[in-house]
């Protein structure tokens, strides 16, 4: 399968999740999980045709991140719409996830076949999967921490069930960031001799990873009033650091040399 069908299945995919979506507003939670779901399973089919027919993960180019984006973040939000009927959630996720479809569409890059050596390691596909996954949780974490400061501003009461969500959110997120740091280390070893070597992305995954952590410290003896309110603050905080890394990196004039650029 070439790139060229994303032009054909990504619009198959938006539509789906625009109506899963639309369908959770109107709260008809079967339709709603279920055209989800098929969103995600028409996107899930192009990564693994695309997969076969480039010899390699799709995982390269920022535009091949994006199909795993959508892919997770879809996936996700169906997932926890089905458990906990986050509405927000399936929204966020489906929404989401038709941005960066359609940005693959306007916004074609290029997809080379060809993976330079230091790309093939077994700690390639680990490595990718697990920081795409962290950014997806995080970035539910931060939107789940600005409905709870609405929710605060409006009644003054906390919601103790999406309380322990956003804990849970954070404590994923973090966790699968952790291992993509650690993974990332281990490679660099084998393929540049070093563990670390204070490159811009790296630097600023660990700025992100100590902002959640910070989050983590602070639930341990939960603030209350305003301690809440600024607990709850830095998941969006850690949106911010997150899309630095992600993007903001490549306009730095350190990032010229990194080997993250691409």
């Amino acid at each position: 399968m070439s790139w060229s069908w994303h032009d054909y299945l990504a619009p198959l995919s938006v539509a789906l999740w625009v109506l899963g979506a639309l369908m959770a507003i109107k709260t008809k939670p079967r339709p709603a999980f279920w055209l989800t779901v098929a969103g995600t399973l028409v996107t899930g089919l192009f990564i693994a045709g695309l997969w076969l027919r480039l010899e390699r993960p799709p995982m390269r180019t920022m535009g091949e991140t994006r199909l795993w984006y959508s892919f997770f973040l879809s996936g996700a939000g169906a997932l926890v719409y089905a458990r906990r009927r986050f509405t927000w959630l399936l929204i966020f996720g489906c929404l989401l996830a038709s941005v960066f479809a359609i940005i693959n569409v306007v916004k074609p890059e290029l997809h080379s076949k060809a993976l330079m050596p230091a790309l093939q390691s077994p700690f390639f596909i680990p490595h990718v999967i697990s920081y795409m996954l962290s950014y997806a949780v995080l970035a539910a974490s931060a939107l789940a921490s600005a409905i709870q400061l609405r929710k605060i501003s409006a009644s003054g009461e906390p919601d103790k069930n999406l309380d322990d969500f956003i804990d849970s959110l954070v404590r994923s997120g973090l966790g699968l960031l952790m291992l993509g740091l650690l993974t990332g280390a281990i490679w660099a070893k084998q393929a540049w001799g070093h563990y670390w070597s204070w490159d811009p992305k790296e630097t600023w995954a660990m700025v992100t990873a100590a902002t959640f952590l910070i989050y983590i410290h602070l639930r341990r003896a939960p603030p209350r009033g305003a301690g809440r309110k600024l607990a709850l603050a830095v998941p969006l905080l850690g949106l911010v650091m997150l899309m630095i890394t992600w993007l903001g990196v490549s306009y730095l004039p350190a990032a010229m040399g990194s080997v993250h650029i691409y």
